[in-house]
């Protein structure tokens, strides 16, 4: 009887950890990401820095629910929403917003958007416009510290005014983040594909350029 009883009280502790286990996101990274289509946690706040093609950001994600993320971002380009011929300065304020649709212990898949005006700066004029871009990212847990993700992007975005229009970036593409502690990551991001659109201003007419996103980051979870 005391080894039945011994044996179900070691049973009962082996799934009570496991359960803590699973729900403190173990196997599945450290339980917080900004590649992936998994969040940053309930209550959670993260800074995410990126640097690379076609410039510099800076990024503040807070997790309003366990689904879902909201923040902002501020980015400086040196090329013009990654067209690799169009080398021009400009800036970007964005909000930004990550749903996560499908979690488990094998696969994590979200949903991202981030609205915000653009500038560019021309030596005589400056264009000016609206990002609206969306991607849709799968993550793949390697363990508890990589998380690899897989996405496709559609950062569209619209300029105003004379010479301007719509244009639809289409980029493929894949990623990393390597925590080297539970609060720090280290990740890498690339996604390249065509800008899809009638009109790129100072560049002239044109259907279709060679895009590049390339960023290598920092993320810290506060």
């Amino acid at each position: 009887m005391k080894r039945g009883i011994v044996s179900g009280f070691v049973v009962g502790m082996l799934l009570v950890s496991g359960a803590a286990m699973a729900q403190e996101g173990y196997g599945r990274g450290q339980g917080w990401s900004v590649l992936s289509g998994q969040t940053v946690g309930q209550g959670a706040t993260v800074l995410n820095g990126q640097l690379g093609w076609p410039g510099v950001s800076l990024g503040l994600l807070h997790g309003a629910t366990s689904r879902f993320d909201i923040g902002g971002k501020f980015t400086f380009n040196y090329g013009r929403e990654g067209i690799v011929t169009s080398v021009v300065p400009g800036i970007k304020l964005q909000a930004w917003m990550r749903l996560m649709l499908v979690q488990t212990s094998q696969v994590n898949l979200g949903l991202s958007f981030a609205p915000g005006p653009l500038f560019y700066f021309y030596d005589n004029f400056t264009d000016v416009g609206l990002a609206l871009p969306l991607s849709l990212t799968l993550g793949l847990p390697v363990g508890s510290a990589l998380m690899l993700n897989f996405g496709v992007d559609v950062p569209f975005y619209v300029l105003f005014g004379a010479g301007g229009g719509p244009v639809f970036p289409l980029l493929v593409g894949a990623g990393l983040e390597y925590f080297v502690a539970r609060n720090l990551a280290i990740n890498f991001n690339v996604r390249m594909g065509p800008s899809i659109g009638p009109y790129y201003g100072y560049y002239g007419r044109g259907d279709a350029r060679f895009t590049l996103d390339a960023t290598f980051g920092v993320a810290f979870h506060l």
